[in-house]
């Protein structure tokens, strides 16, 4: 797919410099600069087809259908309007690092984590699945929290990645409920579907709830009032991180998430006051802070806050085209804000300070720089010929245009002139300190110096994208802002008439700002003053009483409900179900459901009252830890007989195997126990515990004699009609395992790895106690490795290995399979570990484990990738019949493969976790590293 390679390329790329630690900073942005380019270059290629076009061009492959899951991607003008965004302004910013990074040994982390980043913000943009956006969506945090967070040797970096992903990642969880109540009121997960769905979902009663909690997350990834606190403490960050995050990414997902779902969500009168308000106020409050900080980056990164609010502010308007001027203005602040940010890195590494009370004068020594920024911070004020002249133009415009409520008509247009005119002076602020004022002011590098000619070339390109979209608008809007605007409305729309922005109305309120911001600015002393006799609020000192105090509480919570006991743990879980089962049970008028049970027969009854009594014996004895034991071994050997006597061989021969290696591994680890332990529980405990459990024993027996004597339809018909013809096999509890289910028993021998991997790990260093060779002679029933135990496992384990090949190999049409075959082979290889030691054994073994384990996931995932090369869903296995010579004709299904991977695994990882736990008996301790 295409599409696909526009995400892959930068996320492949990325593990280039993350292999190439220690070299230079001009080779690495070189390596790095390759993926974005070719990313850059496939979108300029889709670009005639979504100008022309104008329709969504969707590729996809299918893997979960049954979930709504599909691999699909959605390129429209939309979408290339923000992809060309994150891969034109990536490919300049990893030229900027290339400077700003020269002789940083950890320029190599920046390079692989900004790939990464613009990998993961393309898959945003491109998703047609709203599933898969979340989760590139998620994915954006985690990275950004490592941006903000790169210089890991200083707090505040530490706190303000942090903050980032504490109020971005509940955002998030916000938005997975609002996207899965958006898939479910809609019919389907794919936005051509969420996009057709706009009335039905408008309508729905979920209506208010679903977009909530959108907006929510919206507001939290594109810093809206009031979270828009991680914000200005993301200036932690490398200037490069703030350049790419404030002009292209991270901040504009959440504008580009409303964008995409205007068609769904917008156009309500929930909709304007939710989003419109929230605009207001955040284009107010960053411009208002950022007049008054001292921070070259602060009040770079508070007028981003206030741009955000601006857009957001547009897109939640509703006149005819101010979601086109929201797009508008969106290009243009990208354009204007990368370079001013990457101006405060250049100066800030000269001078050894980002205070503007003491960089001033800068002209003397970055003259060429002093014209860039000159024409970016003019844009970021909205002087004229100016691209950020166009877009508060059509901001004015668009204001005077809202009829409804009765409210807005007024305040409004006079809320954006006064936000428009503090805009005008920091842009000021900014521009005048750095490069005139007087002279430096104790700057802690003297004489600074200026960065060479080549170092300004990305600002010098984007100062020249800025002029050029000031000059020729028409072009700028008809090329890329007018398909994003038709693909975020879901229809043709008409070119904009920017001879309209003359219009007397904004124009006055244009010139207001001007002058306004420039008398603001010639009174800055006084109102300075002023703003310093003001109680100072620390938003991060907020934010972390809201933390601490939110982690005590949490931690009284918890110490108070988890403590350690397991007996507690199931007490709350059986009077829950208790209390929520029980009372639906007793509501029921009649428990006979008129269905004729089984009739007992003397052996069953026999087996229960066994089992029943084993299951007492553990109760009674388990302060004895081996009898103990051997009961519980006896109960699975019953419930072993009763899967067999119901007829379930497959399930009998799991347990059986599961039972054997249960009862290995727990002595192994009850070794290291005392052999009896106190008696811990009260008279009263006791009786509480008697009572929960007689009670939970009634109710289960009500539950499953109501269930079994009514007529139930259940879905095993399906599974034995479609066992042969869909998956090939007459073993149905195996194809289930292998092809209908395949998908959960992928998960659950990922998790089985997961977990040996764990064991592992935990006993890898661990040494538990020294362990003594008793050589006493009276002592010789405790030989450790009987002679008659180690020849009998020798005569046994090529029969056992038969065996368990030939129960693999029936599995899909008899009694067997993989998991039962890896369980067979992990017996008979235990054995040898119980018969002849933990070295003789090891010494002998062909493989190792962690290999194994690793070998048996990958066949496993790359049989289900096989079935997409023949345009199938992900898993979906094939079989047919063939012919050989004196063979004859025989059955082969790609199941077998995938078989063949959880044959692995469960060999692998049982022994593995048997193998680290056995060497802790070794008498030499942990000894040499098993696996």
């Amino acid at each position: 797919m295409p599409l696909a390679l526009i995400i892959l390329l930068p996320l492949t790329g990325a593990c280039l410099p993350a292999l190439m630690q220690g070299r230079s900073s001009r080779l690495l942005a070189s390596v790095s600069a390759i993926p974005a380019l070719l990313s850059l270059l496939l979108l300029l290629s889709w670009l005639p087809h979504v100008m022309h076009g104008g329709e969504a061009i969707v590729q996809q492959l299918t893997w979960l259908p049954s979930l709504g899951l599909n691999v699909a991607f959605r390129l429209d003008g939309l979408g290339l309007l923000f992809a060309l965004l994150i891969t034109g302004i990536g490919c300049l910013i990893l030229l900027y690092a290339r400077y700003y990074f020269e002789g940083n040994d950890a320029s190599a982390r920046f390079f692989t984590l900004i790939l990464l980043f613009m990998s993961v913000m393309l898959g945003i943009v491109l998703s047609e699945n709203l599933l898969f956006l979340l989760v590139f969506w998620e994915l954006t945090s985690l990275i950004s929290f490592l941006l903000i967070g790169f210089n890991t040797d200083r707090q505040a970096a530490r706190l303000g990645a942090r903050m980032s992903l504490v109020i971005t990642g509940g955002g998030g969880l916000a938005l997975l409920g609002g996207l899965v109540l958006l898939g479910q009121a809609a019919g389907g997960y794919d936005l051509s579907t969420v996009l057709a769905a706009g009335d039905r979902i408008r309508s729905h009663e979920h209506y208010g709830l679903m977009l909530n909690l959108i907006l929510l997350g919206a507001f939290t990834k594109s810093a809206q009032f009031p979270f828009h606190l991680w914000l200005p403490h993301a200036m932690t960050a490398p200037t490069p991180v703030s350049a790419y995050l404030h002009s292209a990414t991270m901040v504009k997902a959440g504008l580009f998430l409303l964008a995409r779902l205007h068609p769904a969500l917008g156009d309500t009168p929930e909709w304007f006051h939710l989003v419109t308000l929230t605009g207001m106020l955040t284009l107010m409050v960053g411009a208002f802070v950022a007049m008054f900080m001292h921070d070259m980056k602060g009040l770079l990164a508070y007028s981003t806050v206030s741009h955000l609010g601006l857009i957001m502010l547009l897109i939640g308007l509703g006149t005819p085209m101010a979601l086109a001027a929201a797009l508008f203005h969106l290009v243009c602040h990208a354009l204007f804000k990368a370079p001013l940010f990457m101006m405060a890195g250049y100066v800030d590494r000269a001078t050894g300070t980002r205070d503007m009370r003491q960089i001033n004068g800068m002209w003397r020594f970055m003259p060429a720089m002093m014209v860039l920024t000159g024409i970016s911070a003019a844009a970021m004020a909205g002087l004229p010929l100016m691209s950020g002249y166009l877009s508060k133009k059509m901001l004015f415009t668009e204001s005077l245009l809202v009829t409804a409520p009765d409210w807005a008509v007024v305040v409004i247009p006079a809320w954006v002139t006064l936000a428009a005119l503090f805009s005008v002076a920091y842009s000021i602020r900014i521009f005048h300190n750095v490069f005139f004022n007087g002279r430096p002011i104790n700057l802690p590098i003297w004489p600074p110096k200026g960065p060479r000619p080549a170092a300004l070339s990305p600002i010098a390109l984007l100062a020249l994208a800025t002029l050029l979209v000031g000059l020729m608008p028409e072009h700028v809007y008809s090329a890329l802002v007018q398909p994003a605007f038709a693909a975020a409305r879901q229809t043709l729309v008409d070119p904009y008439d920017f001879s309209t922005l003359g219009g007397s109305v904004p124009m006055i309120m244009s010139l207001a700002a001007l002058a306004g911001g420039a008398l603001f600015y010639a009174m800055r002393d006084p109102l300075f003053r002023l703003h310093a006799s003001l109680p100072e609020v620390d938003a991060k000192e907020i934010f972390d009483w809201i933390m601490r105090s939110a982690i005590a509480l949490s931690q009284r919570r918890v110490f108070q409900l988890e403590n350690g006991s397991l007996q507690r743990y199931l007490v709350f879980i059986m009077v829950t179900v208790l209390v929520l089962v029980g009372l639906e049970l007793l509501a029921v008028d009649r428990w006979d459901g008129g269905v004729a049970l089984a009739p007992l027969d003397p052996l069953t009854v026999l087996a229960a009252i066994l089992l029943c009594l084993a299951a007492l014996g553990v109760v009674v004895f388990h302060h004895y830890r081996l009898p103990a034991l051997l009961l519980l071994g006896v109960t699975g050997l019953f419930v072993t007989v009763t899967f067999a006597r119901f007829s379930a061989p497959d399930l009998a021969l799991t347990q059986l195997m599961v039972e054997v290696m249960a009862v290995v591994i727990m002595m192994l680890a009850l070794s290291f126990l005392p052999q009896t332990s106190p008696q811990g529980s009260t008279s009263f405990r006791m009786g509480r515990d008697l009572a929960i459990a007689v009670l939970m024993g009634i109710g289960v027996t009500a539950f499953s004699f109501a269930i079994l004597t009514r007529p139930q339809e259940t879905i095993s018909g399906f599974f034995l009609a479609n066992s042969v013809p869909g998956g090939g096999g007459t073993n149905v509890v195996n194809v289930i395992l292998v092809d209908f289910r395949g998908f959960d028993t992928l998960g659950e021998i990922t998790v089985l790895g997961i977990a040996a991997l764990a064991v592992f790990a935990f006993t890898r260093d661990l040494h538990l106690k020294e362990r003594v060779v008793d050589t006493h002679p009276g002592h010789w029933v405790a030989e450790p490795h009987p002679i008659m135990l180690s020849t009998v496992a020798r005569l046994v384990l090529p029969i056992a290995l038969l065996v368990s090949a030939y129960i693999f190999l029936r599995g899909h049409n008899l009694p067997g399979g993989g998991f039962i075959a890896g369980l067979i082979t992990a017996v008979a290889l235990t054995l040898q570990y119980m018969a002849g030691g933990l070295v003789w054994a090891q010494e002998r073994m062909l493989s190792p484990f962690r290999p194994l384990i690793g070998a048996g996931i990958l066949i496993a995932v790359l049989t289900g990738l096989g079935s997409w090369l023949f345009g199938y869903p992900f898993l979906t296995s094939a079989h047919g019949h063939v012919s050989l010579p004196l063979i004859g004709e025989f059955e082969l299904a790609t199941a077998m493969l995938f078989d063949l991977g959880v044959y692995a695994t469960v060999v692998g990882s049982t022994l593995l976790i048997l193998a680290n736990l056995g060497k802790l008996m070794t008498v030499a301790g942990p000894g040499k590293e098993i696996g």
